[in-house]
């Protein structure tokens, strides 16, 4: 009985991360194929880049409670061990990453894997956050705080004494560096796409 409730509620899990947000929010309400615009990404950054603030602030929202709720399926359906959780979350992320609706070709999960962080250890994600929005703000690239903070991230789950944390942390290392192929050629050529705030946005509109 325990094989075939964890089997359909960790199916359902990678079905909640497959969800295509962006998607849906650009044919539904814009007409348009996010996928055909801007970097081509279906996630958060390129939401707000190609439909606008509103969109990507709803966006940003579902693609982050994909991983929450995912997360919390043992929990709310009393599966067992405060561990499985972290077994869901990472579903939910590789649905988000890997959508069975989208061809397996999706997001790069910074958001979901965010939603994860808060269902999981809500004290955890709180450092995560200040670990995270501080560097956004410096470097104005989402991509390069996202690669940087993922890897502090890893390096602060240690300090839990929560070895299966760290181990899903590490596997989050990999997952987004590989997501970020693309973007970490960018930033070598400098490149990047910014946001329209922060320190280095501020300083690059002043010097060109």
């Amino acid at each position: 009985m325990f094989a075939l409730k964890f089997a359909s509620l960790f199916i359902l899990a990678y079905l909640i991360g497959s969800f295509p947000t962006g998607v849906l929010v650009g044919k539904i309400f814009f007409h348009k194929d996010i996928r055909k615009y801007g970097s081509g990404n279906i996630g958060t950054t390129n939401t707000f880049r190609v439909l606008g603030p509103v969109a990507g602030i709803i966006v940003f929202l579902v693609d982050f409670f994909k991983g929450t709720i995912a997360t919390l399926l043992p929990v709310l359906f009393h599966l067992g061990s405060h561990y499985l959780c972290l077994i869901f979350g990472l579903a939910a992320i590789l649905g988000h990453a890997f959508p069975i609706f989208l061809k397996f070709k999706g997001g790069k999960a910074v958001a979901t894997s965010a939603g994860f962080l808060l269902g999981y250890n809500v004290h955890f994600f709180l450092i995560c956050a200040v670990i995270f929005f501080p560097i956004l703000f410096i470097t104005s690239m989402v991509s390069l705080t996202s690669l940087i903070s993922v890897v502090l991230i890893f390096i602060a789950s240690f300090f839990f004494h929560d070895l299966a944390l760290s181990i899903i942390s590490g596997l989050l290392v990999v997952l987004i560096y590989w997501s970020h192929r693309s973007n970490i050629v960018r930033l070598k050529h400098h490149q990047e796409n910014m946001m329209p705030f922060g320190l280095y946005y501020w300083y690059y509109k002043k010097h060109h």
